[in-house]
């Protein structure tokens, strides 16, 4: 078979497409993500306001997208929706969103403040922040990560050490919450993450802050 430049050329722009739409669709995503840093705030006001939004939340939403699947399409909702579904997503409940409101919910239930703010910030820029970092920039691949890359962790580390710096002021055991932060992100727990860092997260905060 003999070498076609254009042919090479159309499979180059193949690929641009395809890294340029994942970096679009983990860019909505991941703004999306970063929305959950307001419950901390909302909290601080009122805490039942703050579990009120969140539950009614992620029940909104998982009634939108069961209609989607059933081919019913809610405005705004069920578009977005789709706009920020990965391809591994494919036509199944997009369960991103679920994860994200319950992850901020327990953190809210289980831990006392600052560990509560802490474990949500940590799942607002920690994660949201990583991924998006890793997504874009990430070259150097972690082993046993599930393809997770050093410069998304190292993002990770740093959003978490900065926040839980400024709600502390202690910037010394935030660092080994950001430090905790970072290797709980690393593990290749895919959506799960949104609930297993804050927790995490939260935890070791309680500890360390309680």
């Amino acid at each position: 078979m003999e070498y076609s430049p254009i042919s090479s050329r159309r499979a180059n722009l193949r690929g641009l497409r395809s890294i340029s739409e994942e970096i679009r669709i983990e860019v909505l995503r991941k703004g999306i993500h970063l929305l959950i840093a307001f419950v901390p705030g909302i909290a601080q006001l009122n805490l039942g306001l703050a579990v009120g939004l969140l539950t009614g939340g992620v029940l909104f939403y998982s009634t939108c997208e069961m209609l989607r699947m059933g081919g019913y399409r809610v405005p705004v909702v069920s578009r977005v929706t789709a706009l920020a579904a990965r391809r591994r997503d494919g036509d199944r409940f997009v369960l991103g969103p679920v994860t994200l409101g319950l992850g901020a919910l327990l953190s809210l239930l289980l831990y006392p403040n600052p560990a509560a703010s802490i474990a949500i910030y940590a799942l607002a820029f920690g994660d949201g922040l990583s991924s998006l970092v890793g997504k874009t920039f990430g070259s150097i691949r972690l082993p046993f990560t599930g393809g997770k890359s050093l410069e998304g962790s190292l993002t990770c580390l740093v959003a978490v050490f900065i926040a839980a710096s400024a709600v502390t002021g202690d910037p010394l055991r935030a660092l080994v919450v950001a430090a905790a932060a970072m290797l709980v992100e690393a593990a290749p727990t895919k959506d799960m993450d949104n609930i297993i860092l804050p927790v995490a997260v939260g935890a070791i905060a309680t500890l360390l802050f309680s």
